[in-house]
């Protein structure tokens, strides 16, 4: 654990200066975060800072305090956790200069653990009925597998992967944009509190604060470090989930994306990802195979139904393609047909007729048609 004035000047940096701010990232990173925010005090001018941004974050620590901040998360059920705790997740760090000061937290799991096996699943805010069930499958799938969901509890798919996982008795990090206190957006205020009861609530606002349109943006470069990969389900070309995957993709992380129809304006950014580096999934098994172990976590093969004709030897199976679809033949010209022996071919026509797939009539030998649509069982 840092010492507490270590403790204090991070926890007073998220009133000074806004999230991912690589001017003060910077200043972090020189002096330290008290070396910072004491220059930030004395409207000392910082390396890259203009006189406005000098004026701004003077005035924004004048009016900082920290042991206000502290107590107000107490109430609220909330800790901060900053760089140099045990719970502090490691993978954030590959943010650099716009490394959070840290993050307020709400819930009792350990963030560092939780973040270990966790996926990013974002997309549209007004998405449609493909989307949303597609976002269920995924956080049904993820959760059941043992698997943290990562998304922003907003509206559209972040709220219905997290509600699904929820559901599923999985777990889920909510990242917002706002004070982990203030449940925004208002008509999720339910989801995100059994998100803060159930899981973890994360956010680099102090308590009080509310959301703005650069910190919805600004917001998604958490998800993307905390996490192992992003998925997005539905996105147009301008949407703030194509951010995060695209800043998960420059953090070395997997990047995925769930198709949908080529007429719908909500999937054109999807399909604009998978056009680049993206990888295509379309379940929970395929985003684990992604992100899991290599040659552990891997998604079952996909195939059709097995047919009784799959189960045939090759030898048997050559044989029967060599059947005419009409009519009948003999034993010699389905012989010819298939490369093999009269003999051979008499004892797998005869092994075929058991199974059911021809029969023999005067001697000569046709497939069988099923009672139902009169088709050969050849064709399945």
């Amino acid at each position: 654990m840092r010492g507490e004035g270590e403790v204090w000047a991070r926890v007073a940096l998220t009133r000074v200066a806004d999230p991912g701010d690589e001017v003060m990232g910077r200043a972090v990173r020189e002096r330290g975060a008290e070396g910072a925010w004491a220059a930030a005090r004395a409207g000392e001018r910082l390396p890259g800072a203009g006189e406005q941004r000098t004026a701004g974050y003077a005035v924004r620590a004048a009016r900082a305090d920290p042991g206000a901040d502290l107590a107000a998360a107490g109430r609220a059920g909330a800790r901060f956790v900053c760089p140099g705790d045990t719970e502090w997740p490691g993978q954030l760090d590959d943010l650099g200069l716009q490394r959070p000061y840290g993050l307020w937290v709400r819930g009792r799991p350990s963030l560092r653990l939780w973040a270990l096996r966790s996926v990013a699943v974002v997309g549209a805010r007004a998405c449609t009925d493909y989307g949303a069930h597609m976002a269920a499958r995924l956080g049904d799938g993820l959760a059941r597998s043992g698997w943290v969901v990562v998304s922003g509890a907003a509206y559209g798919v972040d709220g219905v992967v997290q509600r699904s996982t929820l559901r599923a008795d999985g777990a889920t990090i909510g990242v917002v944009a706002s004070g982990v206190d203030v449940p925004y957006p208002p008509g999720n205020a339910e989801l995100i509190g059994e998100i803060a009861e159930r899981g973890l609530l994360i956010g680099e606002l102090p308590p009080g604060d509310h959301p703005t349109r650069s910190r919805f943006v600004l917001r998604n470069r958490v998800i993307a470090a905390l996490t192992r990969g992003t998925v997005v389900v539905e996105a147009r070309y301008r949407s703030g989930s194509l951010v995060t995957a695209r800043r998960a993709a420059e953090l070395g992380r997997v990047t995925m994306g769930v198709p949908g129809p080529c007429t719908s304006g909500l999937s054109e950014g999807v399909h604009e990802l998978l056009r680049g580096e993206a990888v295509v999934v379309t379940d929970a098994a395929e985003v684990i195979e992604m992100v899991g172990e290599i040659g552990t976590d891997l998604a079952p093969r996909r195939r059709g139904p097995v047919l009784p004709r799959d189960l045939l030897d090759r030898a048997a199976a050559r044989v029967l393609e060599a059947l005419p679809g009409q009519g009948d033949a003999g034993e010699e010209e389905i012989a010819r047909a298939a490369g093999a022996s009269r003999d051979d071919t008499l004892g797998r026509l005869y092994e075929l007729q058991a199974l059911g797939f021809v029969e023999r009539d005067n001697g000569r030998w046709k497939l069988v048609r099923t009672a139902r649509d009169g088709r050969t069982r050849r064709a399945g």
